[in-house]
Formats: structure tokens, C-alpha cells, sequence
């Protein structure tokens, strides 16, 4: 008896979509099974357990697979009603499980074209964003959709408006270094830290730092950061700690526009770690030296004590109009192409959703660890960029634990391109086509593509394979 109530399932969704299917009536089903109404009744009302004995004729009378009962199509169904409700422009409607599970039993049809409705706008939201990053700003209209309520993408928005600079932050960097002194910065911060503000600076093992990488205790008044920092992020950390002390009332003034709380909250993140990389490379001193070297990024590494992602990161802010430096945009993605950073000083056409082009050996880099990769790259409208992309890791982890690696893209308009000790000789290297994304390029005939276009119609055939699986 044990064993036949072990195969007992709940499937009462999965019986009424067969009959359903099958153009039957209760009355109809439950005659060929040779049960009763009644009973038929109750399992697809989930009041009854559809047992092995029923199950087996099913398989008898209508050929069909156990499996089909397992739950597995509902529990992926659930999963995809649970991604759609999590998307920003729903997150503050509440919806409990229960209730969710109730409209996945009565009514699957209603969520699967819930699904659709989603999904055709996402589509429309990320044609809406590739037109308007094509668009010159003046050419811009008020957008058709709402934009989405997504702290992170507005944040970015806010520093791309600003061209990721910000003086008041230069100048309050400035000042700090001055009172650092000459010798190593780490040592000058740290006995600042402790004489002016009785802040201890500790580097605690794993064991006592568990996931986090800093912590500022303020009973304690000690700056703990974890083993598994590497020294450039530990100069960042204590940069960052003596940035929010001395020059943090200063950031509040720079994020009027962000009105959101957890955007403002961000943003004020971004810029205290802004704040640091000031600290760490000073303005002057550290153009001056990406000039002399032609932008070298690794003897600029090793100069300032900072990591390649740091540097990368901080080339993308040297736009003063006194002293500007070469416009870059850079871009950090992980193995399976999340976006994670994107900063420009110019105007690279990023897509704000989605991914980024296979062709571009941004992605490449992971595969060839300590190597700076080089490479001409042409979008859509005719535009050239000279990029280069390296794989960096963020901290040391500890044996068996797996690594996350990142690709770091650094690029600027081919223009500049002769300013850069990376591109000697680029002039010989052919422009490889790319695009934002699969969604947002209209390139045909591409062997890469992973999506089709959304300005292009289809155009498929069943006696014609190209080299597109979507046949454009």
C-alpha cells in the first residue's frame, strides 16, 4: 500500500489540458477510462490523487507518456510566470505562490498568453532602446514605453549623461592627496585613517570575514577587508573608507536627479568608488603618465598600485576640458555574456539589454588568460572602434571553490587610435563586423547570430539554409 500511495501524484491541470486537447467531455473521458464522472471530476480539481492504476489507462486508451504527469511542465511553466513577475515594471504587484499555483491549475491558457504579452514587450522595449541609442539626441522623441523603474540601468544612465565625470570629485581627491604625501599610498591612508580618524585598517582571514570583502565596524572603529583581496583592491577599500569620511557629504548635491531611493542609494555607491580610483590615480599625474606610456594599461597598472580593471575603469573619466584624455568606453561581461560594467566617456552604442556580440573577441579574452587582446571592430552604421580586452579575476578564492573571471573591454573611436601603444600596426588589421546584439543588428547572412532581428522581417525557407538560422 506504501509503494501504490508513493506513486500517487497531483496532477489535475495535466488531465484536464489532455482532455482538453482531445476534444472530450468529462462524461466522454470518463467513459473510455471506465471510471466515474464524479471521480474524474475530483482528480482534475485536484481533490483526488490520479493513481499508477489510472495512469496506466491512460497509456492504454490514449497512448500517452507517465512522464506527461510528472509535474516537471507545470514547474517549468511556474519558473517562467515567476521571471515575468519579476520584472521591474511588475515587482510591486504581489502575487503569492498560491494564488499563483491556483491560476496555473484554472486558468494555464490566460498565463500562457500572459507570457506572450511579456515577451512581445521586452521585444518592443529593446527595439525602442536600439533605435534611440542610433538616434542623434536631438532626433530623440519621448519614448513609447515607460522606462523601466530598474535602479541599476538608471544609474547607468546617469553616468553616461554626465560622461562619467565628475569634477567636485576630482577636486575632493586632490585635496586628500595633498595631505597623503609622497611614498606608499596604501601606508599614507592607513596612518591617516588611524591619526585623524581613529579608524584601525585590519586584513582578516577568510574564516573571520566569511563573504564579505570589507567591513567598516563603527563600535570597533576598525576597517576589516578580507585575505582574499588582492593589494590594488585593498588600497581601493582604504580609499574608499577615507573618501566617504572626508568628502561623502559632498555626493549627496551630484544625485538630484536620481529621485528613486535604491537608485540614489547606488549611485552614491558609484561615486564614492569613483571617490577612490581619484584617490588612487590623481587626475593630473595619472593623464600624464597614460600619455607619456600611450595608454599602456599594465605599466599604468604596476605604477599606481592598481589593478588592470581599475585602470580601465578610471581611463573612462579623463574627460576635464582642460586636460581631456582619450575618450574610452569600457565594458565587463562574465562567461556567459552578462553585462556587469559599461562606462563611456564618448559615445559607444552600448545595448542596454541583453548581451553583446559573439564576434567581438571581447568574449575571447576569457579563453587566453594574462593576454591583451587587440581588435578593429565596425558597427552597423559604418562607425570604427580600437578595443582591447583582457580577462581579470576580482579576489582570490579560496581551493575548490570556483573562480568568477570576467572579460574587461577598453575601446575608443579609431580616430584615437594612434594615441594607444596597443594599436601599432592596427592599420593593417581588417574591421571585424559587429553589432550591440544579436536583437538589435541587422546584419544578414551572419553565421554568429544567436537571435533575430527585431527591425528585419524573417525570411525563411524551407528549401534555402544560409548561414543565419533565422534565414536574414
Amino acid at each position: 500500500m506504501a509503494s501504490d500511495a508513493r506513486r500517487k501524484v497531483m496532477a489535475g491541470a495535466q488531465l484536464r489540458r489532455l482532455r482538453t486537447t482531445l476534444g472530450l467531455s468529462q462524461s466522454a473521458m470518463a467513459a473510455e477510462l471506465g471510471i466515474s464522472v464524479s471521480y474524474l471530476n475530483l482528480v482534475e480539481r485536484n481533490q483526488r490523487p490520479l493513481t499508477a492504476q489510472l495512469l496506466i489507462r491512460l497509456n492504454e486508451t490514449y497512448a500517452v507518456d507517465a512522464r506527461d504527469f510528472s509535474g516537471a511542465e507545470d514547474a517549468r511553466a511556474q519558473g517562467e510566470i515567476e521571471e515575468v513577475l519579476a520584472d521591474p515594471v511588475l515587482r510591486d504587484v504581489p502575487v503569492p505562490r498560491a494564488e499563483l499555483r491556483a491560476a496555473l491549475d484554472g486558468a494555464p491558457g490566460l498565463l500562457q498568453a500572459l507570457r506572450r504579452l511579456h515577451a512581445a514587450y521586452v521585444a518592443l522595449a529593446e527595439l525602442q532602446d536600439g533605435l534611440a541609442e542610433r538616434a542623434a539626441p536631438s532626433e530623440r522623441g519621448e519614448p513609447l514605453l515607460p522606462g523601466l523603474p530598474d535602479p541599476v540601468d538608471r544609474v547607468r544612465s546617469f553616468l553616461q549623461e554626465r560622461s562619467n565625470h565628475f569634477p567636485p570629485l576630482e577636486d575632493a581627491a586632490e585635496t586628500i592627496v595633498a595631505g597623503l604625501g609622497s611614498g606608499d599610498r596604501l601606508a599614507a591612508m592607513v596612518r591617516r585613517l588611524e591619526e585623524r580618524h581613529r579608524i584601525r585598517f585590519a586584513v582578516l582571514t577568510h574564516a573571520e570575514m566569511g563573504a564579505a570583502l570589507r567591513h567598516y565596524d563603527r563600535h570597533r572603529r576598525r576597517l576589516a577587508v578580507s585575505e582574499l583581496v588582492e593589494p590594488s583592491g585593498r588600497a581601493f577599500q582604504a580609499a574608499f573608507q577615507l573618501g566617504l569620511i572626508e568628502a561623502g557629504e559632498g555626493i549627496d548635491p551630484l544625485l538630484e536627479t536620481l529621485e528613486e531611493p535604491q537608485a540614489r542609494r547606488l549611485g552614491r555607491i558609484a561615486l564614492l568608488n569613483y571617490l577612490a580610483a581619484a584617490i588612487l590615480m590623481p587626475y593630473d599625474s595619472f593623464l600624464d603618465a597614460a600619455q607619456q606610456t600611450g595608454y599602456d594599461v599594465d605599466l599604468l597598472a604596476a605604477r599606481f598600485g592598481a589593478s588592470w580593471e581599475q585602470v580601465a575603469h578610471r581611463l573612462t573619466t579623463l574627460s576635464r576640458p582642460s586636460a581631456r584624455g582619450v575618450p574610452f568606453f569600457m565594458i565587463r561581461v562574465d562567461a556567459a555574456g552578462n553585462v556587469s560594467k559599461r562606462f563611456s566617456a564618448g559615445a559607444f552604442p552600448f545595448a542596454r539589454m541583453g548581451g553583446t556580440c559573439p564576434r567581438w573577441n571581447l568574449h575571447e579574452a576569457l579563453a587566453h588568460p594574462g593576454r591583451t587582446l587587440t581588435q578593429v571592430i565596425e558597427m552597423p552604421g559604418g562607425a570604427r572602434w580600437f578595443s582591447i580586452a583582457r580577462a581579470v579575476r576580482r579576489v582570490t578564492l579560496p581551493w575548490g571553490e570556483p573562480e568568477p573571471v570576467f572579460a574587461v573591454g577598453l575601446g575608443c573611436e579609431i580616430k584615437y587610435a594612434s594615441h594607444l601603444v596597443h594599436a601599432r600596426g592596427w592599420r593593417e588589421a581588417p574591421a571585424v563586423p559587429i553589432g550591440p546584439n544579436c536583437r538589435l543588428c541587422e546584419r544578414p547572412h551572419c553565421a554568429s547570430r544567436a537571435a533575430p532581428p527585431l527591425a528585419r522581417p524573417l525570411e525563411l525557407s524551407e528549401f534555402t539554409r544560409s548561414l543565419s538560422p533565422f534565414g536574414t
